[in-house]
């Protein structure tokens, strides 16, 4: 009987023990299944937290993607337009220089045929017509050996009948005809200007005005052409003139000193004699 109760005690307690043992295990598994859940959720977390960074990383990089490409696009486009801007304005020059160069061979072949017209005036011998038509002719893209040799030529025209007017001139004088003198002695230093036998001519342009009784206008071509370093024989024939302008002008004092000047100058003038008489009759006089 002892032995029995000695079994059921010890059954007893393995029971005990196998229900502890139950409860512990079944703590240890809710314990577990707690972590297990934890991990889980924790896993479930992260594994949320990769996919929103792998998505935003692929919206980042497709962003980045499209940025470049739309940099690189963009970089193209305007290398393009460059490029066709360029050839635009290349073409704008060529089209120019074209029209450039069409201008220039039509001005050419224009100054051609002037110079050729103007060349066959020289050889016909029609000066005024070339001195006329040289202004003209200047003005053309005519080249440098061709300016400067149709340049001589006017030159030379100019010269020719500058002294031809001059001869026309003094013919006009002989006979009395004094404003046509002096038209023909003023066109004739249009054309010459200054240089060798001018001085001859602006006493003639001055004697003519004196006839005239432009006793004013001729008094300063007079005092430059007795003053000026020229023909000693224009140098006496202008103080003498001048002399009988300011006679005729009743400048008496202006006259004596012309008159002493030519005496002084040139002794041995044709005009000495009448001028030491003048100069005395205004002494007298005046």
């Amino acid at each position: 009987m002892r032995e029995t109760d000695e079994e059921l005690g010890e059954i007893k307690r393995e029971i005990i023990e196998s229900r502890a043992l139950v409860i512990k295990t079944n703590n240890l598994t809710n314990a577990l299944s707690a972590d297990v859940k934890s991990i889980a959720k924790r896993q479930a977390t992260y594994e949320g937290r990769i996919r929103w960074n792998s998505a935003t990383a692929y919206v980042v990089f497709v962003v980045v993607v499209f940025g470049a490409l739309k940099l690189t696009w963009d970089a193209r486009v305007d290398q393009i337009k460059a490029e066709t801007e360029g050839h635009a304005q290349e073409a704008t020059r060529l089209r120019k220089e074209i029209k450039d160069a069409n201008a220039r061979d039509e001005d050419r072949a224009r100054a051609e045929a002037k110079a050729l017209a103007f060349y066959d005036l020289v050889r016909q011998g029609k000066r005024q017509d070339v001195v006329e038509q040289w202004a003209s002719l200047e003005k053309e893209p005519l080249s440098k050996a061709e300016r400067a040799f149709y340049t001589d030529i006017v030159g030379r025209t100019k010269a020719e009948l500058a002294i031809s007017l001059w001869l026309q001139g003094l013919d006009k004088m002989k006979l009395q005809r004094w404003q046509e003198a002096v038209n023909l002695f003023e066109e004739s230093l249009r054309l010459k200007g200054e240089g060798e036998g001018t001085p001859r001519v602006r006493l003639s342009l001055a004697e003519s005005l004196k006839k005239l009784g432009r006793f004013k206008d001729a008094i300063p071509t007079l005092t430059a052409l007795s003053e000026g370093t020229v023909d000693r024989e224009v140098q006496d024939d202008a103080l003498y003139l001048l002399a009988q302008c300011h006679t005729e002008l009743q400048s008496w004092n202006d006259a004596k000193e012309a008159y002493r000047n030519l005496i002084r100058r040139f002794p041995d003038s044709s005009f000495a004699p009448q001028a030491k008489m003048y100069l005395a009759q205004l002494n007298v006089i005046h």
